[in-house]
């Protein structure tokens, strides 16, 4: 019997949250597909792997067993996925590096130089991702590296450094009561509609609302941006507004759409994030020696 990996996975982190809503923030998937593939592995193997409960999700003494080995059976198959990507990647030259937003604004191109010099022939794809994958690509294995916005859910996951700091700030369509202000106090936007990323981002989602942050007031979600135009679009037509990185202001610029400081919040931060088992990969290690060396003479300057 063949089972798809990706089942396995599911089954895995449900298993680990015994929670359909934590494990589908985990998995960025909706929570409605996520119980349907938990439904199809059980059909394929013929056999219940949880009992459901309004509490949760528990495992049966089926899916216990099952459990004992397949964090095993995954962690060989994905080292021996790398290996084989590893042998792709020297073979074609190309490095895949995820990102959802701006990647290391604007030390970007300095770090895909360096790659360059340093491994000559060899080819960077920049590769963009909706915000529905705060990883990028990393937690499927579609990227080799990631230059990603810090948090972000399934990081635990992933070799991280931190590259960038910078502030939050706040995006207002042109024609908003506070546009023309030096800087606005994140409290006196406690009533205001945000736009939310997809609930499938997980807590990143909750992250770029400063759920946290409000002193207890209720977020208001006015609609969801799936990405950067959609996100923009949203703010131009007043849907909402939305706290973003201060690079932000500087690469997505338009008219009908203000950035200003934000103060109540903390700031941001831009990290280089590849696979713990990643290290192996010569041309990942020569990636990230880049970045720090990048960052570091950034810092020096």
């Amino acid at each position: 019997m063949d089972i798809d990996t990706r089942l396995l996975r599911y089954f895995a982190v449900v298993a680990e949250e015994g929670h359909l809503t934590r494990a589908a923030e985990r998995l960025f998937i909706a929570q409605p597909s996520l119980s349907k593939q938990i439904k199809q592995l059980e059909n394929q193997l013929g056999m219940e792997l949880f009992e459901r409960s309004r509490t949760g999700m528990e495992l049966t003494r089926a899916g216990r067993e099952l459990h004992q080995e397949v964090p095993a059976l995954l962690a060989s198959w994905d080292a021996l996925l790398n290996a084989a990507r590893s042998a792709a990647s020297s073979e074609a030259r190309l490095l895949r590096v995820g990102f959802v937003a701006s990647a290391a604004n604007e030390s970007t191109q300095r770090i895909v130089a360096e790659f360059a010099r340093r491994r000559p022939g060899w080819r960077v794809h920049m590769r963009q991702t909706e915000w529905t994958d705060p990883t990028a690509g990393l937690a499927s294995g579609d990227a080799d590296v990631g230059l990603l916005r810090l948090p972000f859910p399934g990081q635990e996951a992933l070799q991280i450094e931190t590259l960038i700091t910078e502030d939050r700030w706040i995006a207002l369509p042109a024609s908003h009561r506070l546009a023309g202000e030096p800087v606005v106090e994140f409290r006196d936007l406690f009533d205001e509609p945000f736009v939310a990323t997809p609930e499938e981002s997980g807590w990143w989602r909750e992250y770029w609302l400063a759920s946290d942050e409000r002193e207890g007031h209720p977020v208001r979600i006015g609609t969801v941006a799936h990405n950067p135009d959609e996100w923009l679009t949203a703010i131009a037509n007043g849907y909402g507004i939305s706290l973003t990185p201060e690079a932000t202001a500087r690469f997505y610029q338009r008219p009908d759409v203000v950035y200003r400081p934000v103060s109540g919040v903390s700031p941001s931060q831009v990290g280089v994030a590849w696979p713990k088992s990643g290290g192996d990969n010569p041309a990942v290690r020569d990636f990230v020696r880049c970045c720090f060396q990048v960052r570091d003479e950034s810092r020096d300057a």
